[in-house]
């Protein structure tokens, strides 16, 4: 059965309230915890609404199929140098399986380059249960719930911020950011700006294969940060051939080298 987005969308704001902030985590925050609290998470009405929707709707495809409807956590290796950061789980994709970029286009290209790079042990993505591992890697997006034609609000983005800033913090390794996108590109700069990394002036723009070394805080244990930038592998890129196969190859492997080298 379809989903009617207008019908839905008519009955939640168009636009989410000023999201409460949960207090802070005691203690040394974990990327098990950030993960539990984004799935617990219900600050956007309207993607909550969408969310829960499509997974009592589904696609014909999936129809047998039980949905996640929550949102989507982020995966992988928690002593990774490598995060990738995307813009939001796909309604039949994520939403679906629960797991960042499984079950959907995007996914059959993301896992099979990070395969082939190296940083993870099969090249296909299906479920929560298909025995994929990360090494070495983490996916995390800017949004964690499946957002109505792939856009989530600004003040969405806003509200899923923290978790994209203790993802961060937590991966207590990381050596190079991989961001998927504008929106990604864009966010991953206002975060590490907030981090005190120094942003270069004029500040980066986002372009494919764009790449700026940020260094940290004077004080402090991070180290500098290599931000390398892609389009993403939606199908609006990849059926255009605006991104082809052997430049999503060749980011992976640049990604490989800058972990390996930093």
């Amino acid at each position: 059965m379809a989903v009617h987005a207008r019908a839905i969308l008519r009955a939640v704001p168009k636009r989410s309230p000023n999201p409460a902030k949960p207090a802070p985590a005691r203690g040394r925050d974990t990327l098990r915890r950030v993960q539990r609290d984004i799935v617990a998470c219900e600050r956007c009405p309207r993607l909550r609404a969408w969310c829960t929707e499509v997974a009592r709707t589904k696609r014909r495809a999936y129809r047998d199929e039980p949905y996640w409807g929550r949102p989507v956590p982020g995966f992988g290796d928690t002593q990774a140098r490598l995060w990738i950061v995307g813009l939001a789980p796909a309604a039949h994709g994520a939403n679906r399986t629960g797991r960042m970029f499984t079950g959907d286009s995007s996914g059959d290209w993301l896992y099979a380059a990070l395969h082939a790079a190296g940083f993870a042990s099969q090249p296909e993505a299906t479920s929560r249960e298909d025995g994929l591992r990360l090494q070495d890697a983490y996916i995390g997006a800017v949004a964690r719930c499946a957002p109505p034609d792939n856009k989530p609000h600004r003040d969405e983005i806003e509200a899923c911020a923290e978790y994209l800033q203790r993802e961060f913090v937590a991966l207590r390794r990381l050596r190079a950011i991989l961001c998927l996108g504008q929106i990604a590109f864009n966010a991953t700069l206002r975060l590490l700006a907030s981090e005190g990394y120094g942003v270069p002036r004029p500040r980066p723009r986002f372009g494919h294969r764009a790449e700026v070394v940020l260094e940290p805080p004077a004080r402090g244990p991070k180290r500098p940060v290599t931000l390398l930038a892609s389009y993403h592998p939606s199908r609006q890129n990849t059926h255009t051939r605006r991104l082809t196969r052997p430049m999503w190859r060749a980011v992976f492997r640049r990604a490989r080298a800058l972990v390996e080298t930093a």
